[in-house]
């Protein structure tokens, strides 16, 4: 992490990872706790850990790092809703930049890492089949919940697909077409 973030992106990344620790855990341990929730009834309701998540809590996180630690994780990009053709912003991944090379560094050493962040810089979003809580539950995973970095890429992961979901919910509203 140091090769990568100055000392006070590293306490804004902590501070990152910390609140969605307490935000889907409480004061539990994250590997106990990310491995006993019941994903699967999560994702039956069309939703995921993120869920647990307060997004106007998370917006306020936002406000509390530095302007330069979010820029070199998250932008936002212009999406268009149809029918409407209604323009909003949306919460878009960096994908060249610290954030990116940090994950291109872990991928040297855990080939899944380096899998996701080619997705993230091919993509410029965080998309929530990147990573998919089976396999981070499987015995012989690539992400140890123990590991800071591996809990570092699963905060900053599940608060875009948080932000993504919530930021614009409203316009996202399916209209009903009408026939005629």
């Amino acid at each position: 992490m140091e090769s990568n973030f100055t000392q006070t992106e590293i306490e804004d990344l902590k501070q990152v990872t910390d609140f969605f620790i307490k935000s889907v855990c409480g004061k539990s341990d994250f590997e106990n706790c990310y491995k006993n929730v019941n994903h699967d009834s999560l994702m039956m309701q069309g939703t995921g850990i993120w869920k647990k998540i307060n997004f106007e809590e998370q917006k306020n996180i936002y406000e509390q790092i530095s302007k330069t630690t979010f820029d070199k994780i998250w932008m936002y990009c212009e999406s268009t809703y149809y029918p409407s053709e209604t323009k909003s912003k949306d919460i878009c991944a960096v994908a060249l930049g610290k954030y990116q090379n940090y994950l291109a560094e872990l991928g040297k050493t855990n080939p899944r890492i380096a899998k996701y962040a080619e997705r993230i810089q091919a993509s410029g979003a965080f998309n929530g089949f990147d990573i998919q809580y089976q396999e981070i539950l499987k015995s012989d995973s690539n992400f140890d919940l123990n590991d800071p970095n591996i809990k570092l890429i699963l905060a900053i992961h599940y608060l875009s697909l948080n932000d993504e979901v919530n930021r614009n919910a409203h316009l996202r509203q399916r209209q009903e077409p009408t026939f005629k």
